[in-house]
């Protein structure tokens, strides 16, 4: 392996307490803002003027994060290096009238989020995650992080048909977690929200809360070669964006950097990523310009800039299922423990052509690490990712890439051990073109 292939299974075991530690978006982006800033990196705010200096910076929004750095001596027209992923998962969300329930079970009232798969969610021990805004406009993260809900199954005496026809779930009836006994009281969920924050419940004015399973993810496995866990789509991405963002600039100053490394992690990417903090928003393009600007740059700077950019989009895949191989095309099969996977669909559901494949090629080649190919089966829709849309909406090269797993949008995923670090070294590699 090159000097670029810095990761290996302790990068995994890193990964684990990461997803531990975020079982929301706005936790992911504050434990990559941490990371970063234990590497040199230092947070501006949007509203501030920013300086065109070398060195580490990031902007934080909701549950987003653009982090970049300014080699030493960087010109105003130097291309980027993006490494893109999103920070959400397919969930449960509480809406905002949250309690209820009926025939002596107190319940939370919650919303489906984006395409997750609603039988994962049942009989399995629920915490309650996410933020709440106060009075004054400041945010607190929250994390009850114990058996607290519940979204229980109907016992099979209850319905003889389940296993023969299948389990059918709806969506309003079906997923509502029950959380107590007794009668729904209004305000209940916030006062006891509150008081597990130490906050007043009277400044509590907003929330953006989800349930999430306690189980913590852990190896699995005869050899341990697997690993099981909850939002690896996408935080599997978002960890190895960080990591190989903080490495790039750390070792920037023994290998000078041709290009402005950059780890853009949207929210929204599971329901059509159209928000202030998703990817079909302004925000990339607005720090990237921004950054172009503070150097002394000007309009022909920028477009200059972002001519000679390339977005790696670094989302979770599909692995051949074993179970459902007809499913998935007949000549392209990846593999867990493969090394990454370079997705490509002509009808750009993925942004990648020929050209985004050499780039791919080229940093897993100078990684030392293997990677695969991904197509759907021609009989079957193709998801998408931020790839379309970072290519579209800002005019860059983008190149759609990712871990191969099984049970994607599962509230617990799975996928092979060494891919993860295999997946970092190569944004290592492509980062430091």
């Amino acid at each position: 392996m090159s000097t670029s292939a810095r990761f290996d299974r302790g990068h995994t075991d890193d990964l684990i307490s990461f997803l531990t530690a975020s079982p929301s978006p706005y936790h992911a982006v504050a434990n990559a803002a941490e990371r970063l800033e234990k590497a040199g990196f230092r947070q501006l705010r949007e509203t501030d003027a920013w300086d065109g200096s070398a060195g580490g910076r990031f902007v934080l929004r909701g549950g987003a994060i653009i982090a970049w750095f300014v080699p030493e001596g960087a010109d105003p027209h130097t291309p980027f290096r993006i490494v893109g992923a999103h920070t959400d998962s397919p969930n449960l969300r509480v809406k905002p009238l949250p309690d209820t329930g009926s025939y002596g079970w107190r319940q939370i009232a919650v919303e489906i989020y984006g395409g997750t798969l609603l039988n994962t969610w049942l009989d399995r021990d629920l915490g309650l995650a996410g933020r709440i805004t106060l009075r004054d406009g400041s945010h607190r993260l929250i994390n009850i992080d114990r058996a607290l809900l519940r979204v229980p199954q109907l016992a099979v005496h209850l319905d003889r048909s389940v296993n023969t026809e299948g389990l059918k779930l709806d969506r309003q009836r079906h997923m509502q977690p029950i959380w107590g006994l007794g009668d729904p009281q209004e305000g209940d969920l916030i006062r006891f929200v509150a008081q597990e924050t130490g906050v007043d419940a009277t400044d509590i004015t907003g929330w953006d809360l989800m349930p999430h399973a306690i189980e913590p993810p852990s190896y699995l496995g005869r050899d341990r070669e697997l690993l099981a866990g909850p939002r690896m789509d996408n935080l599997l991405s978002v960890h190895a964006g960080t990591a190989a963002l903080a490495a790039v600039a750390t070792s920037a100053a023994a290998e000078p950097l041709p290009y402005i490394p950059v780890l853009a992690a949207f929210d929204h990417e599971e329901n059509g990523s159209q928000s202030d903090t998703g990817a079909d928003g302004p925000l990339l393009g607005t720090v990237l310009e921004r950054s172009v600007l503070a150097r002394g740059g000007t309009y022909e700077d920028r477009a200059r800039a972002f001519a000679g950019t390339v977005c790696l989009s670094s989302d979770t895949g599909h692995a051949v299922h074993p179970n459902y191989s007809d499913r998935h095309d007949p000549t392209h099969h990846p593999r867990a423990n493969g090394g990454p996977i370079l997705k490509v669909n002509v009808n750009m559901r993925y942004a990648t052509d020929g050209s985004g494949r050499a780039v791919f090629a080229a940093a897993c080649e100078k990684a030392g690490v293997p990677w695969q190919s991904f197509v759907s089966n021609n009989s079957m829709p193709c998801g998408t990712t931020i790839g379309p849309i970072t290519a579209a909406r800002h005019g860059i090269q983008t190149v759609d890439i990712g871990v191969a797993i099984l049970s994607m949008h599962s509230a617990r995923e799975l996928c092979g051990a060494d891919d993860p670090y295999l997946l970092a070294n190569a944004l290592v590699a492509f980062l430091e073109g």
